[in-house]
């Protein structure tokens, strides 16, 4: 039987107005599932609280099968560091190093080791020696997850990655991100404007009106 890595529950949210309320969750080994949802619907804000980076008004998420807002900071910081991977639209990476040199950190704090055929599949292997800054947008985002999925996390969460990206190369970072689930019996977490990238996860919802809907 296939674990549950995350599973939230009746969580709610608010700023200056209702984000979202009543929304449960949940994502088991080798599954993708996207989120859909107009730009202020409170994707992100969503997937942040899932990721262990905002705590929610209302409700429990447990990550691992640990309540993650009952951790101190360490221990958040520790499942932060070995067992998740964050994707964002923006790359975050150092732009004064090399590609590789971005991998290496990566795994040297994580405790593993760069995967070449990792690399091979995202298209980059030219590109190790090159400066970010010198890499295209397009590059710089096949680094980013390159340097994520080195790391062999349990569970991605993956806000907009194909977001810049032309059809071909979006397809060709799904195809990688897909089989790195599968592969690993990993989890997925896709936060979306890209109904085509929408449906190449096992399910996809809807957050509008301040519900989760499945589609």
């Amino acid at each position: 039987m296939s674990k549950t890595l995350l599973k939230a529950t009746n969580i709610a949210h608010k700023f200056d107005y209702q984000l979202f309320s009543d929304i449960d969750f949940e994502i088991k080994e080798k599954e993708c599932k996207a989120i859909l949802g107009r730009s202020g619907s409170g994707k992100s804000t969503l997937l942040h609280i899932f990721s262990t980076f905002i705590k929610p008004n209302i409700g429990e998420v447990e990550l691992l099968n640990k309540n993650i807002y009952e951790l101190n900071e360490n221990d958040i910081e520790s499942i932060r560091r070995y067992d998740l991977g964050i994707i964002f639209q923006a790359h975050y990476l150092f732009k004064g190093m090399t590609a590789i040199e971005n991998l290496e950190i990566a795994t040297i704090l994580s405790g593993k080791s760069i995967d070449k055929n990792l690399i091979e599949k995202l298209e980059i292997t030219e590109n190790m020696g090159q400066k970010i800054g010198d890499l295209s947008g397009g590059q710089q985002q096949r680094v980013s997850i390159a340097r994520v999925l080195s790391k062999k996390p349990k569970i991605i969460f993956a806000d907009e990655p194909t977001g810049n990206l032309d059809k071909e190369t979006a397809n060709l970072v799904m195809k990688v991100l897909l089989e790195y689930v599968q592969e690993n019996s990993a989890g997925m977490v896709l936060v979306t404007h890209d109904e085509a990238m929408a449906r190449m996860c096992n399910r996809s919802y809807k957050l509008e009106n301040s519900k989760l809907e499945l589609l």
